[in-house]
């Protein structure tokens, strides 16, 4: 896939709205996201970090408000936006009944991507699993379908990386490969934004940090200028406000 460029940021959010019934989960958020770059989203439940990734990724529509990704106009070119982003969100996006291979070969497909098998092959050894690739995924372990969920999001060289909470279920060793992953996809023409509930975790791996509440972003700082004490007294400050 085509590299962003630095004239455009990653990720632009202006004035998005979204509601569920009578419940506002997102009201008239801001926010931006620069090339280069791995944007943490901390917050409490409820505060809108799913719903956030879910429209960035064209999963679910707005109610208001302008969303462009990679530079494009995800409610005008969905499709185009999906080409660019790869996604790992609650729901690991996998076929039960599929083999771990067959599932890799399958989204290789929708994307026209060449050389299929060595893609498979190079992101399987990737995230840890090249062992499983003949198991069903519908008998893979939790920690072992979310290594899956990821190496799926990686296989076609996306621009940009969109991780809801993508340390959940992982052992340690995972954990190490999906850091490393994130560090070597926060390069010039690429991004990644983060959501997580550990602020250790933000702190390692964050160049900027969104704290979101009752669903706007209520602080965001640079993790590189400030200091860690400071980021942590607002992260709690303004999670604390929204329980």
């Amino acid at each position: 896939m085509a590299a962003g460029t630095g004239s455009t940021p990653a990720i632009q959010v202006e004035g998005l709205s979204k509601a569920y019934g009578r419940t506002t989960v997102l009201d008239r958020l801001d926010l931006e996201a620069s090339w280069s770059e791995v944007l943490v989203l901390l917050g409490p439940n409820g505060s809108g970090k799913t719903t956030l990734i879910k429209a960035l990724a064209t999963l679910t529509k707005p109610d208001a408000g302008q969303v462009r990704v990679c530079g494009l106009d995800a409610a005008r070119s969905g499709a185009g936006v999906r080409r660019l982003i790869g996604v790992v969100t609650h729901e690991p996006m996998l076929y039960a009944d599929l083999t771990a291979q067959e599932n890799l070969r399958f989204f290789a497909r929708m994307f026209s991507l060449d050389r299929i098998e060595e893609r498979i092959a190079r992101i399987a050894e990737t995230v840890g699993m090249a062992a499983r690739l003949g198991q069903r995924v519908g008998t893979l372990s939790h920690g072992m379908q979310k290594r899956l969920s990821i190496a799926r999001a990686l296989l076609h060289e996306p621009c940009l990386l969109l991780l809801d909470e993508p340390e959940s279920g992982l052992d340690q060793e995972a954990l190490a490969l999906l850091e490393a992953i994130i560090k070597a996809h926060a390069a010039p023409g690429r991004a990644v934004l983060m959501s997580t509930h550990n602020l250790d975790r933000a702190l390692a791996l964050g160049h900027r940090m969104a704290v979101l509440s009752r669903g706007k972003v209520a602080y965001q700082e640079s993790l590189k200028t400030t200091e860690p004490a400071a980021v942590r007294a607002a992260y709690l400050r303004y999670t604390r406000a929204a329980t």
